[in-house]
């Protein structure tokens, strides 16, 4: 798994979201200049963010992005999962249904699924909060 720079992006506008005031909207050229990312890239990543109800977006003076939710209530694995399509390790695993002709009988498919488990379990497990607190000083 290899996680893309869209996914890493949309992690940092929504922690950048996270330390704001849960009732004001950020503006996207302030979440820009903050996290050094080009205001141009972050539009589509905030467009995606919007869509799928993680943050509210309003235009105009005083417009901007702020969560929807908590940061506790988010997991990294849900906004990866997001901006990602899928954390499977292996392209068999990445669909709704396991399509591989060989995997009645694929000796690796065990230990595949076990690594999609424990990333997707781990991911879903570490909030916004977590990683807010982390980079204050305190563990996960």
């Amino acid at each position: 798994m290899l996680v893309s720079t869209r996914g890493r992006y949309a992690l940092r506008v929504m922690l950048e979201l996270a330390q704001r005031p849960a009732d004001s909207f950020t503006p996207l050229p302030v979440i820009a200049e903050a996290q050094s990312v080009s205001e141009k890239y972050l539009e589509s990543i905030v467009v995606l963010l919007s869509r799928a109800g993680l943050v509210d977006g309003v235009r105009g003076k005083g417009g901007g992005y702020r969560l929807t939710r908590t940061p506790d209530q988010y997991a990294v694995g849900e906004i990866l999962r997001l901006t990602e399509g899928s954390l499977a390790p292996v392209a068999c695993l990445e669909g709704e249904e396991n399509t591989c002709p060989r995997a009645g009988h694929c000796h690796t498919l065990p230990m595949w699924e076990k690594l999609d488990s424990m990333i997707n379990d781990y991911l879903d497990s570490v909030s916004l909060a977590d990683l807010l607190r982390e980079t204050d000083g305190s563990s996960l």
